[in-house]
């Protein structure tokens, strides 16, 4: 089973209503892979997804409470200090911003053959884990 981690980004879009198609598509992303079960996310993504939809997308707070607790039948990494002593490593390896280093950190933590992210080079492999846009084919 190939498990996916999947970056903030595609949580934030999959609840912007301003960027329609990048909506619908994280919205399947994240449909087909709560039916499938093999969507993983950490805590730094819920953390992230809270302040930016309550600040940035100025969604209730009940709307955030409900999808944070919908976001909860993913596999969640809690993201323990020794993922974030790995997520130093893997930054000064890669040359990548610390948050970045840390998603990588806790999807290599849950064995995750891919992550998809809009915000890490697509098609580059980190820590053996491949990087995948699912919205480049929309450029």
């Amino acid at each position: 089973m190939n498990k996916i981690f999947i970056d903030t980004n595609i949580i934030i879009y999959a609840n912007d209503r301003r960027v329609i198609k990048k909506q619908k598509r994280a919205l399947e992303i994240v449909k087909s892979l709560m039916k499938k079960r093999t969507g993983t996310i950490s805590t730094q993504v819920l953390q992230e997804y809270a302040f930016v939809a309550i600040n940035k997308l100025k969604q209730s707070q009940d709307v955030v409470l409900r999808q944070l607790k919908l976001l909860e039948s993913f596999e969640v990494i809690y993201q323990s200090p020794v993922q974030i002593r790995r997520a130093v490593e893997i930054m000064h390896l890669y040359k990548i911003g610390f948050w970045d280093a840390c998603i990588i950190s806790n999807a290599e933590h849950a064995n995750c053959s891919e992550i998809y992210s809009e915000d890490l080079n697509t098609g580059q492999f980190y820590s053996g884990i491949q990087i995948v846009n699912p919205f480049l084919s929309m450029v």
